[in-house]
């Protein structure tokens, strides 16, 4: 009996038209289907509500004070953008890949990687930079749902916003290139470090150093008064030239040739007579130390009135610091202000503005890059030595390759 009993439930699940009617399999098979599709598409919408993303204390105690103070959350026209208008496609297809990828972040939450304020914000550039690479990718498509170029009119625009958004409508830039926290806060970039520097740090380990010979400092180092490294003087900034002196296995003695404005402390140290490059930077106690630092020569600076004085002093750096040509310097600092600063519009010529003009100019721009801090600090000096200052070079007239010279007396 028992075996009958399972033989007939064995033979309803793999035979069912021997059990059932045709009609009643194909109507339960469409109700099942059409319950099934219910469930699933009621599963979505409420996974798509904005009540169920805050249902996450880290959404609503990180992401929504943020929100709520631009103009997406609250502004003249009433309309609101919600959270899934923003990160979630209106395409099925798309819609879908980006659940499953959510899915790692709900993950993130339960274990704990962004469970608290401050592992959230540790963890902001991360998912900032997923977030800006899925938009980039699809050109901002879940922005322009709601904008469109072919809808605005430009010319009801501020004047400092058409040049920009006219060139953007040419090229149909995605929107996420400009706009970068828009609606929430930016990471903080200033401990994020440039991988291009890693090229730079690997040659300077190969670099075969001579005494008297001139080479460039690849990065910020600190500078040192002795040569086991214990007495720090300073710092020297990137690209900075130094001469040789004495090599030893740690450490190399260099000379530090250069400029200040003699008014206050006189710690900042500039590579040219006139022209703000910084190059060096001296701790108070040691910047008027005349045992460290010899004054060559006094002159008045024209253009301004201000006394500089031609400095040098000897000091010590760690050895894999130094190269020989500033050209493999540029050449990352010139890709780093094309692909950063040619973004929301067309970038100006290097030499365009002079070495002086520079920091204020570049100062207005950077903070809408994704820029770290010694990359910024690169491309600025590259602009800088790439000048108005600097039209004639070592190779015969390109600003952009070489040894750059200054066409200033």
């Amino acid at each position: 009996m028992i075996r009958k009993t399972l033989r007939a439930i064995r033979d309803l699940f793999l035979k069912p038209s021997v059990g059932i009617g045709l009609g009643i399999l194909v109507t339960g098979g469409f109700v099942a289907g059409a319950m099934s599709w219910q469930g699933f598409d009621t599963a979505m919408k409420v996974t798509n509500q904005e009540e169920f993303c805050l249902g996450c204390h880290t959404m609503r105690d990180n992401m929504l004070p943020e929100l709520q103070k631009t103009v997406h959350w609250s502004n003249r026209s009433g309309v609101r953008a919600r959270c899934a208008d923003c990160h979630v496609p209106h395409g099925f297809t798309d819609k879908i890949a980006r659940k499953m990828q959510a899915s790692r972040e709900v993950w993130g939450q339960l274990i704990g990687t962004i469970g608290t304020r401050e592992k959230f914000e540790g963890h902001r550039i991360v998912l900032a930079r997923r977030e800006w690479e899925r938009m980039t990718a699809n050109n901002s498509r879940e922005c322009r749902n709601c904008h469109d170029y072919k809808d605005m009119d430009i010319n009801l625009m501020r004047p400092t916003s058409r040049v920009a958004m006219r060139a953007a409508a040419e090229r149909d830039q995605s929107c996420i290139s400009c706009h970068k926290g828009i609606a929430h806060h930016l990471p903080d970039l200033k401990g994020e470090h440039n991988p291009a520097f890693d090229a730079l740090v690997s040659a300077a380990s190969s670099q075969s150093v001579t005494v008297e010979g001139d080479y460039y400092a690849v990065l910020p180092h600190t500078i040192y008064a002795d040569a086991a490294l214990t007495q720090p003087v300073g710092s020297i900034e990137v690209a900075a030239k130094v001469k040789v002196l004495e090599v030893q296995d740690n450490a190399h003695q260099v000379e530090l040739d250069l400029w200040r404005k003699n008014k206050g402390y006189g710690r900042v140290w500039y590579s040219d007579f006139g022209l703000n490059i910084t190059s060096a930077i001296l701790t108070k106690e040691v910047s008027r130390d005349e045992n460290l630092v010899s004054v060559v020569e006094t002159k008045e600076d024209s253009a301004t009135g201000l006394e500089w004085q031609h400095v040098k002093a000897k000091v010590w750096m760690p050895t894999a610091s130094l190269i020989d040509s500033p050209e493999e310097i540029w050449e990352i600092a010139s890709a780093s202000y094309n692909q950063s600063c040619s973004v929301c519009h067309r970038q100006p010529d290097e030499a365009h503005f002079s070495a002086n003009s520079w920091p204020a100019l570049f100062g207005g721009m950077v903070g809408f890059t994704s820029m770290d801090d010694d990359t910024a600090k690169l491309v600025l000096k590259y602009l800088q030595t790439h000048s108005s200052d600097f039209i004639e070079t070592a190779d015969g007239g390109d600003p952009t390759k070489g040894v750059v010279q200054s066409a200033r007396p």
